[in-house]
């Protein structure tokens, strides 16, 4: 065989012979054939490498350029065989024309009586091992962006940039230490199930609890806190303290809400909160779905109490933080036994009654139905309190897969959004005057308008009526006027001006 060329970058070499008078040839490894046939092959000259390598081994440098060229390679293909690499690629370049101004500690804090906010969580370990395109960007203070992919009917691939707006939004970067400065309670696996550490958002509720009764403004009025942790599940009321024993809901002679047999625990730092947590989480309802392996299937409700320390032990202030459980589709669901499709109708049934019960209240309805379901009953005070304060925050996930989830999840929060009024009840009652001196001067105004108006249009009519009665005089005087066929347009027309002389 003849050696007509050799590739030093693939390490192979195009060999030719003849056979029964035919030409033939192939391309062959040339790694183990350069150590016997010295003469066909020459040694290349050392090439100078810019970055040192710890990749060289005993089978010489060769080898080494062959081990690094093949990584790079596989670098490149593994880049370029990203699923729907075109999405990402204008996902990238959308994202470059944005203003990214992410929320810090320095923002001021608006006080709202009901505050919805979204917080974008990371992409997972399994997301990130299928390589999910990050669909979701947080360009700053209360904006969400999601670039939702499009294809058309002739298979061309767009990009439709879905827009919202809430009172806080959250990038994949935000610290709880930075959510729970802006009052934010919970927010599904990423916000509310790192409670078992010092930096959770329990925790830095119980801390914050603690560090204000430790101040001068309430040393004096010996307080004493405790805390409660129960779940709702099925529309039933269960202590995750007590065994989980079955509790029930039910309205005293003040009209208040109370959770007949819930037990309090007496706490004294925010390490016993932590304890606490961890107990009853140990205990609290959940079950896999085809959308979660660990879904959470009832509401858990965490009430953290200030008691004046007296007989009555009269109650000074609550803080509920709660964890709502996923809403699903029925989709999801759909292949589970019976018992999962009931807890599944329950929660969404609960979810509805709890955006019903907001939306009212944004509109000052005069009915807010509380009724509709058992967590809007237990968590009715912290609505309708002269004090009470309220925040929702939605978590949603940045994969490309769970695009149509993260749609959903933020069309629901706008709802919430939509139904909230105004963001300060004192700010709402100076409005609500201004509108109504501004209402009584333009009636005034209007009042004006209209008589001017009318006079206008009676000094139109007179100049109709006098125009015809000057035709009719003129019609008389003609000798060929019969007086009596124009009589009853006489009378008539003299009428009409009695009438007007009575204006």
């Amino acid at each position: 065989a003849t050696v007509k060329s050799v590739d030093t970058f693939k390490s192979t070499a195009m060999v030719e012979w003849q056979e029964r008078k035919m030409s033939r040839g192939k391309e062959v490894i040339t790694l183990r054939s350069q150590t016997r046939q010295t003469c066909l092959f020459q040694t290349p000259a050392p090439v100078v490498s810019p970055v040192a390598t710890s990749m060289a081994t005993s089978q010489g440098k060769s080898e080494t350029i062959c081990s690094e060229m093949t990584q790079s390679a596989q670098s490149t293909s593994s880049e370029s065989s990203r699923p729907n690499q075109k999405f990402y690629e204008m996902i990238q370049d959308f994202r470059e024309t944005l203003e990214i101004l992410p929320i810090t500690t320095s923002d001021p804090i608006e006080p709202h009586k009901i505050c919805v906010c979204v917080r974008k969580r990371p992409l997972n370990k399994q997301e990130c091992n299928k390589k999910e395109i990050d669909v979701v960007s947080v360009p700053g203070k209360g904006t969400l962006l999601v670039h939702e992919p499009k294809q058309k009917v002739d298979l061309t691939k767009y990009l439709e940039n879905q827009v919202f707006h809430f009172d806080y939004s959250f990038d994949e970067n935000a610290t709880n230490e930075l959510v729970y400065i802006f009052k934010i309670t919970m927010g599904g696996d990423f916000t509310g199930k790192q409670q078992n550490s010092a930096r959770g958002i329990y925790a830095l509720a119980a801390q914050d609890v603690f560090t204000n009764l430790n101040h001068r403004r309430f040393a004096n009025q010996d307080l004493c806190v405790y805390v409660s942790f129960f779940e709702i599940y099925n529309g039933k009321v269960y202590d995750l303290l007590n065994k989980k024993a079955k509790l029930r809901v039910l309205e005293d002679d003040r009209q208040q809400v109370q959770v007949v047999g819930l037990e309090e625990v007496c706490v004294f730092s925010a390490e016993d909160v932590i304890k606490i947590i961890q107990t009853g989480s140990a205990c609290r309802t959940s079950g896999q779905t085809s959308a979660n392996a660990n879904s959470s299937r009832s509401h858990a409700i965490l009430q953290i109490v200030l008691r004046c320390n007296n007989r009555a032990a009269t109650l000074h202030g609550k803080f509920s933080l709660v964890d709502l459980a996923g809403n699903e589709r029925g989709t999801d669901v759909s292949s589970n036994d019976r018992s999962t499709l009931v807890e599944t109708s329950e929660i969404n049934r609960s979810l509805l009654a709890l955006k019903e019960c907001i939306r009212s209240l944004g509109k000052n309805s005069d009915h807010i139905p509380f009724r509709m379901s058992t967590l809007t009953k237990v968590l009715r005070d912290s609505f309708i309190g002269e004090k009470s304060r309220t925040c929702m925050i939605a978590m949603v996930s940045p994969g490309m897969a769970s695009c149509e989830y993260t749609m959903n999840t933020l069309r629901y929060a706008d709802r919430y959004r939509d139904g909230v009024s105004c963001p300060n009840n004192g700010f709402y009652a100076l409005v609500t005057e201004l509108e109504e001196k501004v209402y009584g001067q333009l009636k005034v105004v209007f009042l004006i308008f209209f008589f001017f108006l009318r006079k206008i249009d009676l000094f139109i009519f007179l100049c109709s009526v006098f125009q015809r009665a000057n035709e009719v005089v003129k019609e008389m005087d003609k000798i060929s006027y019969n007086i009596e066929e124009g009589l009853p347009e006489l009378v008539d027309y003299s009428r009409k001006l009695l009438g007007l002389y009575r204006i």
